[in-house]
């Protein structure tokens, strides 16, 4: 699983949403490295296997400004759940 929190230079929601990440990460038992990407991005968005969890029908824009729809709690369990591998 690839996780990205795209941020854009001193964006001031960025460590909101890496928090974020990082506890659905611990509350899924899931042991995966975020991987900081910082640039021309809307700002902050997270990637779960190159999909914003916030829009997945539409692919990653570029521009440096502030998301008016930030990553939720539940938005990044819902896509981290359906990027697990069945355990059997």
């Amino acid at each position: 699983m690839r996780i990205e929190l795209l941020a854009s230079p001193g964006c001031p929601n960025a460590e909101f949403a890496r928090q974020t990440v990082t506890d659905c990460l611990a509350a899924l038992g899931i042991d995966e490295p975020i991987i900081d990407r910082v640039g021309r991005y809307p700002s902050p968005t997270v990637l779960i296997n190159g999909i914003d969890v916030m829009r997945p029908e539409d692919e990653v824009s570029i521009g440096d400004e502030c998301r008016l729809d930030p990553p939720t709690p539940q938005r990044v369990l819902d896509a981290l759940r359906g990027q697990r591998p069945n355990r059997t």
